[in-house]
């Protein structure tokens, strides 16, 4: 292949029925807005897009080391920093002469000595979203009693947070500190990630061949769309404005009404980043780049909004809604577009993009394989099973193209789903199809089923230094 400009950009928490490209713009829960995504959608039509791209080992930091790295991290790695013998994208590129740019509002990409910003010319920062420690709550202008309800008082994250043990109302607090002076759309994250990715694109792509990552955390929680993007909550809603689900039954702290509420705040915030990621995609094409640029798009994970009872991640909720994620790659000029029910995992990414360009002699010692012959029109398959889990914990799923089967720990019941006509995993068929659970239990051996101690509580204790959401 020819050498091209090359963009990835990775769009945090973004489920695949968000994006109406996948869904056909239909609702994903009743009594919400289909949530609009014109700008990936018109973007995905000229891309290979993908319904069956997976990670392996969750969550955010062992995700971007298995996009970065082309290496699995289930179940070698949890959350850790890239080592110093990594070897990453930005790394292999700028040592055949690409100028390489990483701009992110993820913090835990850039929490001391996580070293994500590893082999880039140049990296920007972006402060404050989530818990980042970035200003001192709780906020000035915004009345935390307004985002909770009654419950929240009262509740805790089960585990040690940054030593003590914090109600989740303080949780709230720091966000909405961090985010104390917003007030125009410009002000928000995602438009400041897209803003200065823009400006990067200006100052750097007359400078021979290029590569940006973007990493957009929205719409991760907490869920603060711009008042503009807010039309998906029920306009008549007079109770809190809740931001930050709780952990736990969603029935046991919440109204009907107030789990709608809250995946309308969701729906919000993603359309809010396609709209932002609309405004960079018009500085590509104002800078003549889409004929020489490969464009990546694509999900780390989706986000449980109570589908099966609960919010937030968790390794007890390897279904669709968490492991289903938007993927595309546009090729330059639009070529080959086409979709695809290929299964790939993310440790295939790097190697693809290194063959792709023009480098897969970089390629023979990494987990991942190649998928280039399904991006050319010239395969329908790449992978018979992917493998999804936490390190941390003993849930794995292995799926394909029909199936789904959810291992769980012993004493619990295993499940599989037939997706092609359970698409949103409602049936277990595990005992009627006793022959297709082994298939797929067999698929991957039992080094897969390695993990440290954890549990379901292994979500907050990684992303929050203890705090447990599940």
């Amino acid at each position: 292949m020819n050498r091209s400009n090359l963009i990835v950009l990775v769009i945090d928490s973004l489920r695949q029925d968000h994006v109406s490209y996948y869904n056909g713009g239909g609702k994903a829960f009743p009594g919400v807005e289909a949530c609009k995504t014109p700008n990936l959608d018109e973007l995905a039509k000229e891309s290979v897009t993908f319904s069956n791209a997976y990670p392996a080992g969750l969550p955010t930091i062992p995700i971007r080391t298995e996009l970065m790295t082309g290496h699995y991290t289930l179940p070698y790695r949890s959350w850790e920093p890239l080592h110093p013998s990594d070897i990453t994208l930005a790394e292999i590129l700028k040592s055949n002469g690409y100028v390489t740019g990483l701009i992110a509002d993820n913090y835990h990409l850039f929490k001391p000595g996580m070293n994500f910003h590893k082999g880039f010319n140049s990296f920007s920062w972006i402060r404050g979203q989530e818990y980042d420690a970035f200003r001192t709550a709780p906020p000035k202008k915004r009345n935390v009693d307004d985002y909770v309800n009654k419950n929240y008082r009262e509740a805790t994250s089960n585990n040690l947070f940054l030593g003590t043990k914090t109600p989740w109302i303080k949780l709230i607090e720091q966000y909405l500190a961090n985010v104390d002076d917003f007030e125009e759309e410009d002000d928000w994250f995602a438009a400041r990630v897209f803003e200065e990715s823009s400006s990067w694109l200006r100052a750097n792509s007359n400078k021979g061949n290029f590569f940006l990552w973007v990493d957009c955390f929205d719409p991760h929680e907490p869920w603060f769309p711009p008042i503009e993007f807010n039309t998906y909550t029920d306009r008549n809603h007079s109770g809190p404005k809740l931001i930050l689900p709780m952990g736990g039954m969603a029935s046991e702290w919440a109204t009907p009404e107030e789990i709608n509420y809250v995946r309308g705040m969701y729906a919000g915030e993603a359309a809010f980043v396609d709209h932002s990621l609309g405004r960079f995609r018009e500085t590509i094409d104002e800078l003549g780049l889409g004929d020489d640029t490969t464009i990546l798009v694509l999900a780390d994970h989706g986000h449980p909004l109570a589908d099966h009872g609960k919010f937030l991640k968790g390794p007890d909720r390897l279904y669709n809604e968490l492991l289903k994620v938007p993927f595309m790659i546009r090729l330059p000029g639009g070529e080959h577009a086409h979709k695809t029910e290929a299964v790939v995992q993310f440790p295939d990414v790097l190697p693809t993009l290194l063959d792709l360009l023009g480098l897969g002699n970089d390629t023979a010692s990494l987990h991942g394989k190649s998928f280039l012959p399904v991006l050319t029109n010239q395969s329908t398959s790449h992978r018979r099973f992917a493998i999804s889990g936490y390190h941390g914990s003993t849930d794995r799923c292995i799926r394909n193209e029909r199936w789904t089967y959810i291992e769980r720990p012993p004493g619990q019941q295993s499940e599989l789903y037939d997706l092609s006509k359970d698409p949103h995993e409602r049936r277990n068929v595990a005992r009627e199809e006793a022959e297709t659970v082994e298939v797929m239990r067999q698929a991957f051996g039992s080094y897969f089923r390695k993990t440290q101690a954890g549990g379901t509580g292994v979500q907050g204790k990684q992303e929050l230094g203890g705090t447990s959401f599940c």
